[in-house]
């Protein structure tokens, strides 16, 4: 089931907007934010779908999300990402 209204569901609600905006290293410590989150799946596809550059969204960097878009530049992400939710696969940015 897709959530249309993600935002206040997502784990990262509590924590400061700056520590999902980080460099280098930090950034894994970002991710871990998004483990577990219940609406990871709907924060990912916002985040490519809009082409948003910077910070950690659904468990990816800024350097893991331009990697999918570069593999499928004129995808619906969202579409993208529901299917493979529904048929328990994994999208990832090394594939």
């Amino acid at each position: 089931m897709w959530i249309e209204d993600w935002a206040p569901s997502a784990a990262c609600r509590q924590a400061s907007p700056d520590a999902l905006f980080v460099r280098g290293a930090e950034q894994n410590k970002a991710k871990q934010l998004c483990t577990g989150c219940p609406v990871r799946t709907e924060c990912l596809a916002e985040a490519l779908d809009n082409q948003i550059e910077w910070g950690v969204w659904g468990g990816m960097t800024e350097r893991e999300r331009r990697a999918l878009l570069r593999r499928r530049p004129n995808a619906s992400w969202r579409a993208v990402l529901e299917a493979a939710r529904e048929s328990g696969q994994k999208v990832s940015a090394n594939a």
